[in-house]
């Protein structure tokens, strides 16, 4: 099984989960709020700051991946999405794949208001 951190505060996050928690099959993927899982990402060495910044994976190695490759991971265990996974995993796809998301999730984090108050509060760095 592998586990997905995902942000639950944020409405188009949440609704791209959602929509992946209803075709993920039993047993393959637990889907795990960040705000209602801020010590098991801190168990993992990753703060709260770093996890709303990029979707995370917990492979059933321990294994953590972040941002395309955390959904890779997930497109994995997807009836129908296995394909994108592989298109994804292509070298040049996958970096085109990255600069994009990198380009999303900064700009993303940076107009969150809830992303804002998580990296100036002391606490969570």
């Amino acid at each position: 099984m592998i586990s997905i951190f995902f942000d639950d505060q944020c409405g188009l996050c949440s609704k791209e989960i959602a929509y992946y928690q209803t075709i993920t099959p039993p047993g393959t993927i637990e889907w795990l709020a960040i705000s209602q899982h801020v010590d098991a990402l801190a168990s993992l060495n990753i703060d709260l700051v770093t996890a709303l910044k990029h979707i995370h994976a917990i492979d059933a190695n321990q294994q953590v991946h972040l941002g395309v490759d955390a959904f890779i991971l997930m497109w994995s265990e997807l009836p129908r999405w296995r394909v994108l996974a592989k298109v994804a995993s292509f070298k040049p796809i996958n970096w085109l794949l990255k600069m994009g998301y990198e380009w999303f999730a900064k700009w993303r984090f940076n107009r969150s208001t809830h992303c804002q108050i998580a990296s100036q509060d002391q606490s969570f760095k």
